[in-house]
């Protein structure tokens, strides 16, 4: 593997600059560095989703890790986590332990409001300019003009079933949701699933004039909640960690459920393969969009740069796109990976795919779609709801 190092003088010291904002009579952005010293010598913490920062501890030829200490002279860590709910609190209450997260936008903006992590300077990445500009500037990496990461990858939310015991096939969300097809049902378990609720009921109840399905006022968030109460009793399975649905759908004890699309490909090459198809429903989905970013108290941003550049150079981030099964961030990793069929697959270039597909935000009580006249539920309101739904 080709590794750039990242371009630092030794004896170049890190200075503060803070640079005006772009619009007239605003606030002046916050400091970000303008150079970085040595790398050599550091240690840095990542705390990411499995599959992300791989050292060979799973699969011996996934290594993103051992030939980046040796090029660079830093040291990393990686612990991994389940969902964002789990990585925010990982993060949050461990102030100093993590110098590096892989944040998903429902974890992001909450990691920026609580001055968890620090605005970037994406000069300092050689890798940036090669991001999808779809991926850039999005409230969930970007406030008030300022990066706080940068773009990794993203995945859509799809619908699976098994095809020996689903028969017609499901086409829609709302199917999932109605009891009366006596699917066994599997949900991601999260807060964040009220959004999968929501997205249909932007469909089914047009009078709810949801636009937003993270921007839920009192009568909308309510109508979501009674929705995932009326599929509760079709529920065989909650899932974070993909190998336990990957296992129930092989038993059968699940055969419709959300999912994502590097379960399906598991599934179908297994030995025997799982009958199981998957659809992006004609409702749209919920999805994922998710961002390197740097603890605001590292002693080691050096290190945190040069690694953030390396996984999301080409030749790293096809790795880390074909072994976790999602579109890549950089553009010019599609012609670098073994599966030459994989962005295809991914959609990582096919803008119209991603048009109807709501990348996973945190909900705020200023609604997040722009309403002014009225206050939308914040996510402490997602967790007591997700908390008596499930029971």
């Amino acid at each position: 593997m080709r590794i750039r190092r990242f371009v630092a003088a030794a004896a170049a010291m890190m200075v503060a600059l803070a640079a005006c904002s772009g619009s007239g009579g605003g606030s002046p952005k916050p400091s970000v560095p303008t150079e970085l010293g040595s790398a050599q010598g550091q240690t840095i913490n990542v705390l990411a989703w499995p599959g992300y920062v791989e050292n060979g501890s799973t699969d011996p030829t996934q290594d993103w890790v051992t030939d980046f200490q040796k090029a660079s002279g830093c040291t990393v860590k990686p612990q991994i986590f389940g969902t964002s709910d789990e990585a925010y609190t990982l993060f949050s209450t461990n102030p100093t332990q993590f110098d590096v997260v892989s944040a998903s936008g429902d974890a992001s903006l909450r990691l920026v409001r609580g001055g968890f992590v620090q605005p970037v300077n994406t000069a300092l990445f050689k890798n940036y300019p090669d991001i999808f500009d779809a991926l850039k500037n999005k409230p969930y990496n970007t406030v008030d003009g300022q990066a706080y990461g940068v773009p990794h990858g993203r995945g859509s939310n799809l619908l699976m079933w098994r095809t020996d015991q689903v028969n017609p096939a499901p086409t829609t969300w709302a199917q999932m949701f109605d009891p009366a097809n006596k699917y066994k049902v599997s949900i991601y378990d999260a807060p964040i699933y009220i959004a999968d609720a929501a997205v249909v009921l932007m469909k089914t109840k047009p009078d709810l004039k949801i636009t937003n399905p993270y921007a839920l006022d009192d009568t909308q968030f309510a109508a979501a909640v009674d929705l995932l109460k009326q599929q509760k009793p079709a529920v065989t399975q909650r899932w974070t960690d993909y190998t336990k649905q990957m296992t129930d759908f092989t038993s059968g004890n699940s055969n419709v459920g959300t999912t994502w699309q590097v379960i399906t490909n598991l599934l179908k090459a297994q030995t025997p393969p799982v009958p199981v198809d998957v659809i992006k429903p004609s409702e749209g989905a919920t999805g994922w969009s998710d961002t390197w970013m740097i603890n605001s108290k590292t002693k080691n941003l050096a290190c945190a740069y040069a690694y953030i550049d390396y996984l999301v150079s080409p030749q790293t981030n096809a790795k880390i796109a074909e072994w976790f099964g999602e579109a890549p961030g950089n553009s010019k990793a599609c012609a670098l990976t073994v599966d030459k069929t994989l962005c295809d697959t991914f959609h990582a270039n096919d803008d119209a795919f991603w048009k109807d597909v709501w990348y996973w935000q945190t909900p705020t009580t200023d609604c997040v779609d722009g309403r002014k006249d009225v206050k939308c539920k914040g996510f402490d309101d997602w967790i007591k709801a997700w908390t008596e739904i499930k029971g």
